[in-house]
């Protein structure tokens, strides 16, 4: 069997890595008035140089970092774009209550929230994720840049949490002609970085998970929205984001159900719902699915995966600092394949483990303060990964 693209790498992380406590501090003086943009980049520019490091030596060639220059995982492309404008207490009745996160948020009794809001037309007038790429260049030896991973924001983020108001009827009269600036900002953002020699791209969507979710499908419904329509139209936004890119930049789609603070995580469901439309219709080459508690489903859904396309199965908790056992993900791993061999179009069991990786499920700070899990515990998962890698496929690490 031969694929378009090989598997990016047999082990993974998913992006985002436990900051130091020095960077924090630096970061809150920064956001204080109390230090420089020069003065918070010498503290980055240390915090990832340790954390490049600590990635090369528990085997992680897939070098992130960290998103340590980030508040947010989501951060880089909506605060960069012209024609959003940033609010800082949107009312509430401007985010939708069927929208997981949303709901989770407004039990813990928000009155209102910080947000961005589309007010005029979407132009890409600057780079989003350009000055971090080179930056992480920069930090790394030019024998690691083909492997430097940069991940990136959703283009629906905002759409699908403000849905009425994500965007004023005077501008845009529908959510296709809405998506088609965001796309043409993607397409050109892509280019720039595939010009600076990125090759390696994951997109982080936890929404596409909520299309999973019975809570989400139920309210839109009660409110007269067809979600079946709304994942059309993100399907098709993403194909246009994608549309004509270079065959060797390759691109991950991660979803998972949330990761907030703690641990906390925003909803349920598995795959199934939409697994045609995610493995089949959208035009990524891999896929990173959180797999780590049965929130997540089973692994059934994989059976829809196409034999030129990759998944990464997220396995490992990025939430609690409890280790996993090595001999229960590797049967997960075999689990896996087997169901791949029953899909529609027919592999053997060594073709079907060709398209397995092994990951976290998510990052493990995806927001600045990250999860109840110590750096030390953060090392020993990811060396698991890669061990775990190494013996099931031998010589590919």
């Amino acid at each position: 069997m031969s694929l378009k693209v090989n598997p990016p790498y047999r082990a993974e992380q998913l992006g985002s890595l436990k900051r130091p406590q020095f960077l924090l501090d630096k970061r809150e003086e920064f956001d204080a008035g109390k230090c420089t943009a020069a003065e918070l980049k010498v503290a980055e520019d240390e915090a990832i140089r340790d954390i490049v490091q600590m990635q090369r030596d528990v085997g992680i060639k897939s070098i992130t970092d960290g998103e340590f220059r980030r508040h947010m995982f989501f951060e880089g492309v909506f605060d960069q774009m012209e024609g959003m404008k940033y609010i800082p207490e949107v009312p509430l009745h401007m985010f939708m209550d069927y929208v997981p996160d949303v709901a989770g948020f407004k039990k813990l009794a928000f009155k209102n929230a910080p947000s961005y809001i589309c007010e005029g037309k979407l132009r890409r007038t600057k780079p989003f994720y350009l000055a971090q790429f080179e930056a992480l260049k920069a930090l790394t030896d030019p024998s690691e840049h083909a492997n430097l991973k940069l991940t990136v924001c959703a283009p629906e983020w905002y759409h699908l949490r403000h849905g009425e108001y994500a965007y004023p009827k005077s501008v845009y009269a529908n959510d296709d002609e809405y998506f088609a600036d965001i796309a043409a900002a993607y397409r050109a953002e892509f280019a720039e970085l595939y010009a600076a020699g990125c090759r390696h791209i994951q997109i982080d969507d936890p929404l596409l998970a909520y299309f999973c979710a019975e809570s989400m499908i139920t309210g839109m419904e009660a409110l007269g929205l067809d979600h079946a329509a709304l994942l059309d139209t993100y399907v098709r936004a993403y194909n246009a984001c994608l549309a004509g890119r270079p065959a060797d930049l390759v691109v991950g789609l991660h979803l998972c159900r949330g990761n907030f603070k703690d641990g906390m995580h925003f909803s349920e469901g598995g795959y199934d719902r939409i697994a045609t439309k995610l493995f089949r219709e959208i035009n990524v080459d891999t896929y990173y699915l959180e797999y780590d508690t049965p929130r997540a489903g089973t692994f059934e859904p994989l059976k829809h995966l196409p034999p030129h396309k990759s998944v990464i199965l997220g396995l490992v908790s990025s939430k609690v600092p409890q280790l996993e056992d090595k001999a229960e993900l590797k049967r997960k791993v075999h689990d896996a394949a087997a169901v791949i061999t029953s899909g529609p179009e027919p592999r053997t069991t060594a073709e079907a483990l060709h398209q397995i990786c092994i990951s976290p499920q998510c990052g493990f700070a995806s927001h600045s303060e990250g999860n109840k899990v110590t750096h030390d515990a953060m090392v020993k998962k990811l060396a698991l990964v890669v061990e775990t890698a190494r013996e099931l496929w031998p010589g590919e690490l």
